[in-house]
């Protein structure tokens, strides 16, 4: 194997970090928003007494929760006797739901699922059997590299049985001059597009490069086809399908399908073929300017803002391009980077902007209201199922995207709208509509005022409020939304709470729902400032 002319990276510089306000209650739960599924209590004291930063080093030390693969197989979803576990589904909803709701790293849990909105696979598009493995252990490939180097990530994705499978690389055969065939291109393609470079060449700042008023390209079809023949000869170690044990070993190279042959990409050259090649191949990708600003303003954008300064983006940038010790691609400091910069921690400027924060997705108002209000399944069979159904349930479920694309792109902004005509994006609002607003709201309400299967919450020490409406409100409107309902928004819930006599039967409970489902309902709990 051999490798010729790899592109250079520069290394950007860090522009000073201003300070910021002290740390309130409210801030330290906005910041719990941001980065994990769902802030508690217990885990805002926990912020005010560690600071930010020392809960950050604090999650960064914790040690993996109990793995997707391993619970599903302590479990008993790997006999194969039952056609459901073998050729379906069977407990791959019930153990994403049970991290995040329960995990134990709920910074990792929070990364993992960032990861996954844009390094995609979705379990209805696997064309193998015991789906539900595969696709916890694609989970566990995020959960695993979510604190680690990028570079390892991507050679695990690239590996992964369910990428193979999702994207088609898997089988994917050298071209054979007899029969026309040629390699297949999706893992290539979505490889460059979407897990490391964009379409776009980008400064450090995350713009995008003119040239006359013309954005430049990053990559050409013939790159494409180019790389694609790397990922030739790929696919699992073999074809035993009596247990799931392949579906999570990496895949290897088959060498009577792949191409040994030289691939010239994005001005590079790698021969040779084998694993060799296919390293070389990530190493450049790894190597290009693009990916720094690239995968930064993806990750700002699930985590904190969907419109992230050029600054904002540049900062993070530079600590993916150099950790400061030299190390490209170390999402600790890239993690630490975005949850830490003042564009993220500035609770005033972010309330006071027009530009600031985000519209949270379906499945983080889920689990934030799960979290907040201790959410167990004693039985744990975390019985909430499929959440996709855009007309019942929430439009969204964790790991059930369609497509590569997944739920939402980066680049979304609801057309004939004031964010539109603004330049900005807001990518979540790409899943809602006026059909999965009403279907979100009536889901909630059944989950808030019963749970689901043995799925319920424990509203004990919010009742012990409900007797005081301020309290009440106040405390959910703290855990909930970061402080951030507004005056009118708190007095319209007070009034709903107050309406319902405290003599009234259940009537602690009720005035505890009616405060959590109005607050998770309300404008100001949906957009994340």
């Amino acid at each position: 194997m051999t490798v010729t002319n790899p592109t250079p990276a520069p290394t950007p510089t860090p522009s000073p970090t201003p300070t910021v306000a002290a740390l309130t209650a409210q801030g330290a739960s906005r910041f719990l928003a941001q980065a994990t599924m769902g802030a508690t209590r217990a885990s805002i004291d926990a912020v005010l007494n560690s600071g930010i930063a020392g809960w950050i080093d604090a999650q960064f030390a914790l040690p993996r929760d109990t793995s997707h693969w391993d619970w599903l197989m302590a479990k008993g979803f790997n006999d194969a006797a039952v056609n459901a576990n073998l050729n379906g589904q069977n407990g791959y909803d019930a153990s994403v739901w049970r991290q995040a709701i329960a995990g134990n790293d709920p910074l990792r849990q929070r990364v993992s699922l960032a990861l996954l909105d844009f390094l995609v696979v979705g379990i209805g598009g696997l064309n193998m059997p015991w789906r539900a493995f595969s696709m916890g252990a694609y989970h566990d490939v995020l959960l695993e590299h979510a604190f680690g180097n990028y570079r390892d990530l991507l050679g695990a994705v690239a590996l992964s049985p369910a990428m193979g499978s999702f994207l088609s690389s898997a089988g994917s055969r050298k071209a054979d001059a007899s029969n026309g065939s040629m390699p297949d291109e999706n893992f290539a393609r979505e490889l460059m597009q979407l897990f490391t470079l964009g379409v776009y060449q980008l400064e450090q700042d995350g713009s995008v490069r003119t040239s006359n008023g013309v954005p430049l390209e990053t990559y050409t079809l013939d790159d494409v086809s180019q790389l694609a023949r790397v990922f030739t000869g790929l696919n699992t170690v073999d074809f035993d399908n009596s247990t799931p044990a392949r579906m999570r070993t990496p895949m290897r190279i088959w060498v009577t399908a792949n191409e040994t042959g030289s691939a010239t990409f994005l001005g590079a050259t790698v021969s040779g073929g084998g694993m060799a090649a296919v390293n070389a191949a990530l190493d450049i990708l790894f190597r290009h300017p693009n990916i720094a600003p690239f995968v930064s303003k993806q990750l700002i954008q699930r985590l904190v803002t969907s419109n992230p300064s050029r600054g904002y983006v540049g900062r993070v940038a530079a600590a993916f391009a150099n950790n400061g010790s030299g190390v490209r691609g170390d999402m600790k400091a890239v993690i630490r980077a975005i949850l830490l910069d003042p564009e993220a921690r500035d609770d005033a400027a972010a309330l006071a902007s027009t530009t600031a924060g985000r519209l949270r997705d379906p499945v983080q108002r889920l689990t934030n209201w799960a979290r907040a209000f201790g959410v167990t399944s004693p039985s744990d069979a975390w019985a909430i199922g499929d959440t996709s159904n855009t007309t019942l349930r929430l439009g969204q479920s964790i790991g059930r995207a369609s497509s590569v694309f997944g739920f939402m792109r980066p680049g979304y902004s609801p057309p004939g709208t004031a964010m539109a005509q603004a330049g900005m994006t807001a990518p979540e609002f790409q899943i809602a509509t006026e059909q999965t607003n009403i279907a979100y709201i009536n889901y909630m309400q059944s989950l808030v005022g019963g749970g689901t299967g043995d799925v319920k919450a424990d509203y004990a020490p919010m009742m012990a409020l409900a007797s005081d409406s301020q309290k009440l409100v106040d405390e959910v409107n703290l855990i909930l939304a970061a402080g951030q309902l507004r005056g009118a928004t708190v007095t319209a819930i007070r009034t709903a709470v107050d309406s319902i006599p405290l003599t009234a039967n259940n009537a602690t409970l009720n005035r505890t729902g009616a405060a959590i489902l109005l607050t998770l309902a309300s404008p100001d709990y949906l957009v994340l400032k």
